[in-house]
């Protein structure tokens, strides 16, 4: 085995060797997850403080307030608005039932030509209620061991304080750490991998800042568009439209089949039907032509079924920490892809030609070529 295979293969092993001590600690990595992504956020931001001649420290501490005040200012934005929508829509539910039971139910019925009483209800109430007591055994048996240990309970507790504290060191050591890790690069292949990573930072710059914006964008325009036509629950909707829209139209169905419903119970007329497909069309009309394209742009090039793809295998490689990294993760993988298809393409195994053009012009094959055509030429 040449050197250069050697090396390739030991990069395999050490590739496989991290992947697999990522998986096991899994359970304990959303902390320092969520805070490397904060401060990937962050970092810009000090960057520049810093080129005001503000030391690190002074600038991280600035910009870790600013964003203490951010999140804080949001969640006393939203928790009440929130819980104002959820307490409506548990007041709600009984006519969502009604409306399900008196007209929906026989809407399917009569247009897929079924037997009455096909949908019974009651049948299906009844059938929730046998499996209740199973379900609350579980439920029952799952918290009391977590309120015996208090293990679950301390361990969300943790994480939750760990978050700002993890975020606030890496923050503050950033350049340090990039520093380190680029000391630890094999020098030969040193410049192509910090070129990769540019393309990476890139990549990532733009989706992560980017598709952040948008989703809060999606969000105000869906809740604020269902609000105006007289939707009790419009917030809500376009809340959950906006952080779904991360995935290619699954906020957008989402939102528009829970607003269709809510506006059927509601209304039940053609009029805010009318006035609900104007409020998406205008939300995938600033999505497609305004957001995406002036905050995020198309250095992603990822497919929405690649995108569904990422977060679905993340979420069953990793749980919720996968999903959260899914997309960050499938947009440096495409980065890596693109390198190694340009490669591909500049090998012989891609296109032979040159080396067959290369051979054919060996001056060994011209002169064997001579004498073969001196060999043919009559006497």
């Amino acid at each position: 085995m040449n050197p250069e295979t050697s090396r390739r293969w030991q990069w395999l092993v050490i590739a496989v060797v991290v992947g697999f001590v990522v998986w096991l600690l899994s359970p304990v990595l959303m902390p320092f997850a969520i805070a490397g992504m904060l401060a990937y956020l962050c970092d810009p931001l000090a960057d520049r403080l810093e080129a005001w001649k503000l030391n690190r420290t002074l600038a991280v501490s600035i910009v870790f307030a600013f964003m203490v005040l951010v999140v804080v200012g949001i969640l006393l934005l939203l928790i009440p608005l929130i819980q104002r929508q959820v307490v409506h829509l548990i007041e709600s539910l009984p006519s969502y039932v009604a409306w399900v039971k008196q007209v929906a139910m026989p809407w399917i019925e009569v247009h897929l030509h079924l037997a009455p009483g096909s949908f019974d209800t009651d049948r299906i109430m009844a059938a929730l209620r046998s499996h209740i007591g199973s379900v609350s055994t579980i439920v029952a048996t799952t918290l009391a061991k977590v309120s015996k240990s208090g293990f679950g309970i301390v361990l969300w507790l943790t994480n939750l304080v760990l978050i700002p504290v993890v975020t606030f060191y890496l923050l503050r050591d950033w350049d340090r750490l990039m520093a380190q890790i680029d000391g630890l690069l094999p020098r030969r292949q040193r410049p192509t991998i910090v070129r990769l990573a540019r393309e990476s930072n890139q990549v990532l710059g733009a989706f992560v800042r980017g598709q952040l914006l948008v989703m809060v964008a999606l969000g105000i325009i869906y809740g604020v568009g269902l609000t105006l036509i007289g939707l009790n629950v419009g917030p809500l909707i376009g809340m959950v439209a906006g952080l779904l829209s991360f995935v290619p139209y699954l906020g957008f169905i989402t939102g528009l089949v829970a607003a269709v419903i809510a506006v059927l119970v509601e209304f039940g007329d053609w009029f805010h039907l009318g006035l609900l497909a104007i409020v998406f069309a205008i939300g995938q009309a600033m999505e497609g032509y305004v957001l995406t394209p002036k905050l995020v742009g198309d250095k992603i090039g990822l497919h929405p079924v690649a995108v569904i793809f990422a977060v679905l295998a993340g979420g069953q490689l990793f749980g919720f920490l996968g999903v959260l990294l899914a997309l960050p993760a499938a947009a440096v993988i495409m980065v890596l892809v693109r390198y190694g298809y340009k490669r591909y393409q500049d090998s012989d195994l891609y296109d032979d030609k040159q080396k067959v053009v290369a051979v054919s012009e060996s001056p060994v094959l011209a002169a064997d070529d001579a004498d073969d055509e001196s060999s043919k030429a009559p006497e």
